[in-house]
């Protein structure tokens, strides 16, 4: 099919002195109806490389049947370009060329030269071949600093927009409901305020370099039943408002975000790619957001197949679009059925329009309206000098991985000096200590797409990228030292043949490191990842057997954890010297974590997650209700974790005193103030994360018993004493009431101040007075906190 080149249209649209929506408006009422639709679709060219070996995902042959070829694809225009840099290994200079090429065939083949948004994936860091890895979401949790995670974003946008990219699929807001979940290493953790804070810091970070950050996924997504990827959501109403949507919320109002993708799984039967309800009416209505809804890859396809709330995919089509989904991803599917179903009379047009819009106005923002009839051979303008993986880069990388590292527990055996007697003699146990894959996620462009080719087919280790190893780090640190290796298990599989060869090395050594986690995959490639689920919570493969072998040999051992999700470390914790947590810490992970080991850095991380004691039996996150904590007795599982949310120790002392609130009594739309002293009483430095948490005493519905209202992160050296001081809304106590209005209600409210939700040395209370008041509309959501 092949159709010749039309004559190129200028007009309005193109004048940029006219605002986005006048422009927009303009295009639209030039349009047929196969251009409009045209602007709705998307183009995935999935290359054939006989190198590779097997897909990123299983369904993608399923789901691609039936896609045209790129040229008669693009016919009358085309909305998105899918991953031109991040589906196979390419560097820069050529994905700018195929990116050129494909542009250039996307301007010539409609009447009015209107390039595609090219979109990428950018979770780690920009999803390209020799691109930085940064940190994983998980890991940006942990570092409870918003400035950081805003920076870091920035940078990753530059990248992007030097590459002629317009669109990110990132940060993800999904809150974690069960560890279990294969992608709980692409969430930021289980608090909505953290998850919240720190998303839109991201969303403003990639938008200030031009890329339209994307939320997702839109929603309940990590609440799946039984922790399955793609399972139904069983949750009433008021968890999915007040707990789910609370992120993404901030992120649109706040974060002023350009793009939300939609999530799998039902929610109460309801597919979100086709709930008028949450994409119109929370998003649109309630919320204002103004950008565009894009379909998570193949969601459209899924109302048919896997939801089978559609019988064809014309139908799946006009059920998404109706609801408010604007952009079929990861290439035109059903919507191509959308002009002959307006012709038809079984779709509106207005309702297409309205999406047409949306894309049309977004793309004069991006200016790629911005041209005139002389300008028909337009190509994105791309800096093919720009190095990827910049030494800035990898700076700032360091930085987001030495400030997400958790110490969990500690003896006194860390900082380990390299001048010291107990650093004379190292034994390096694991499989974490030598694999550069481990420190990495999913969606890293290593884990995500080298992966699949022979190890050994790209520099580095098959990972594109210089990736110190934690062996390494060590080596270089402790170079007056006796370091040994040994593997000891591999991660994926159950193999304990070479333990008792890590064991005696650990037994001839002054101290043990072992470092034990995840390889992140997909699909059931790893053990962390999309598509890699979980039974339990217990260490993947035999490496519990692993730790437990070393312990018994009597050597001091300092565990290093490097996973995607909290495993169970109850039974080994207790009788290690010291437990390390890192999420995936990135290329520059290894290093890091030496830094760490040594005293180089002090301990500034802090658990987005709570760490579980058992494998089984998992609570569904500190967020609960009376009833979802330790029932004293009622039922024999205890769900309270070994280490709690927000944990986390530095090689320092810090103390509280002095929690106080401006007014003991506050009108249910006032606002107070609470705030809190913190002392560092020991010899070292500290970046004190300071947590205030609040309970509603008695509330028409069961409420949970602690919640985190906000936080600080607070330099403090040696001997110095700082006071935060919290700006609390009234706002902030809101929730959805029996019959589901979001109110605030009168009565006593618990504050608590401390180092997690575990452990909150002060109490004070204050009082919301007045009638019962209802919010509708614009709310006050975050509680800002000044240090003095």
């Amino acid at each position: 099919m092949s159709k010749q080149t039309p004559e190129r249209i200028t007009g309005p649209w193109n004048d940029p002195s006219l605002s986005a929506q006048e422009r927009a408006d303009a295009l639209l009422a030039e349009m047929t109806l196969e251009e409009k639709v045209s602007q709705l679709g998307s183009h995935w060219e999935m290359r054939e490389d006989k190198d590779a070996q097997g897909e990123v995902a299983p369904m993608e042959d399923a789901m691609s049947s039936g896609k045209l070829p790129f040229e008669s694809e693009i016919i009358d225009g085309e909305g998105h370009l899918t991953r031109t840099y991040g589906t196979v290994a390419l560097s820069v200079s050529e994905g700018a060329a195929d990116l050129r090429r494909r542009q250039s065939a996307v301007v010539a083949a409609n009447r009015f030269g209107i390039p595609a948004i090219a979109h990428e994936e950018c979770l780690t860091g920009y999803t390209a071949y020799q691109a930085t890895v940064y940190p994983t979401s998980l890991a940006w949790g942990a570092t409870f600093d918003p400035e950081l995670i805003e920076e870091m974003a920035a940078a990753i946008g530059a990248d992007m927009a030097a590459t002629g990219v317009q669109q990110g699929l990132s940060p993800v807001l999904d809150v974690v409901r069960d560890a279990r979940w294969g992608r709980v290493e692409e969430t930021i953790g289980e608090d909505p305020y953290v998850i919240g804070t720190l998303a839109t810091a991201y969303v403003k970070g990639l938008q200030s370099a031009g890329i339209i950050a994307t939320l997702k996924h839109f929603a309940g997504y990590a609440a799946s039943r039984a922790a399955r990827n793609h399972a139904p959501v069983h949750m009433g109403r008021r968890e999915l408002i007040d707990l789910i949507l609370y992120p993404f919320e901030l992120a649109v109002r706040e974060g002023k975000v350009g793009s939300v993708m939609n999530s799998y799984a039902d929610i109460d039967g309801e597919a979100p790619a086709a709930s008028h309800w949450l994409l119109t009416e929370v998003l649109r209505e309630q919320w204002g957001f103004e950008g565009t809804v894009v379909a998570d890859y193949w969601s459209v396809a899924f109302l048919e197949k896997m939801h089978r709330v559609a019988a064809d995919q014309a139908e799946a089509a006009r059920l998404a679009i109706t609801a408010g989904l604007d952009v079929e991803l990861p290439h035109t599917g059903g919507y191509r059925t959308l002009p002959q179903q307006v012709r038809d009379g079984l779709l509106e047009e207005s309702v297409l329009d309205t999406s047409v819009r949306r894309v049309l106005r977004q793309k004069a923002e991006l200016g790629l309206l911005d041209r005139g009839d002389d300008d028909a051979d337009w190509s994105p303008a791309i800096d093919e000098s720009v190095n990827l993986d910049s030494p800035g880069n990898r700076d700032l990388a360091r930085k987001v991985a030495a400030k997400s590292l958790v110490l969990l527990k500690n003896d006194g055996v860390l900082p380990l000096s390299p001048a010291s007697q107990a650093a004379k003699r190292i034994a390096v146990v694991g499989p974490s200590a030598d694999e550069p894959r481990t420190m990495m996620g999913c969606y890293s462009f290593p884990n995500h797409v080298l992966a699949k080719y022979p190890a050994g087919t790209f520099p580095h280790k098959g990972i594109g990228v210089p990736m110190p190893s934690v062996q390494e780090s060590l080596r270089e640190t402790y170079s007056e030292a006796e370091v040994t290796y040994s593997y000891g298990s591999p991660i994926v599989t159950h193999d304990d043949s070479q333990i008792p060869e890590a064991a005696a090395s650990a037994a001839a050594a002054d101290i043990a490191v072992v470092t034990v986690g995840d390889l992140a995959g997909m699909f059931g490639a790893g053990t962390s990842g999309e598509g890699c689920d979980v039974e339990d919570l217990r260490l993947p493969g035999a490496q519990h057997e692993l730790v437990e072998a070393v312990l018994a040999t009597g050597t001091p051992v300092v565990l290093v954890v490097i996973s995607g999700r909290p495993y169970a470390l109850g039974g080994l914790a207790e009788r290690c010297a010291a437990v390390v947590q890192g999420f995936f810490p990135g290329e520059e992970g290894g290093p890091a974590i030496v830094d760490l080991l040594s005293g180089a850095i002090e301990p500034t991380g802090r658990l987005p997650i709570g760490v579980p004691v058992h494998p089984g039996g998992q609570p569904s996150g500190y967020i609960a209700a009376p009833l979802g904590l330790n029932s004293q007795g009622v039922s024999n599982l205890d769900p309270t974790p070994l280490y709690p949310f927000g944990h986390g120790l530095s090689y320092t002392t810090v103390e509280y005193s002095e929690l106080s609130v401006s007014a003991a009594e506050l009108a249910v739309d006032g606002a107070a103030q609470v705030s809190v002293t913190v002392s560092n009483t020991g010899a070292r430095p500290a970046d004190e994360v300071v947590q205030l948490y609040f309970g509603d005493r008695v509330a028409s519905v069961a409420r949970p018993v602690r919640q985190l209202l906000g936080y600080a992160k607070v330099e403090l050296d040696p001997g110095q004493s700082r006071t935060v001081t919290f700006e609390v809304h009234a706002d902030r106590f809101s929730f959805t009431g029996v019959d589901h209005r979001r109110i605030v209600e009168p009565g006593a409210i618990d504050l608590w101040a401390g180092r997690s939700v575990g452990d909150l040395p002060l109490q004070t209370e204050l009082h919301l007075t007045g009638a019962v008041r209802e919010i509708q509309g614009q709310r006050v959501l975050t509680t800002p906190a000044t240090v003095s």
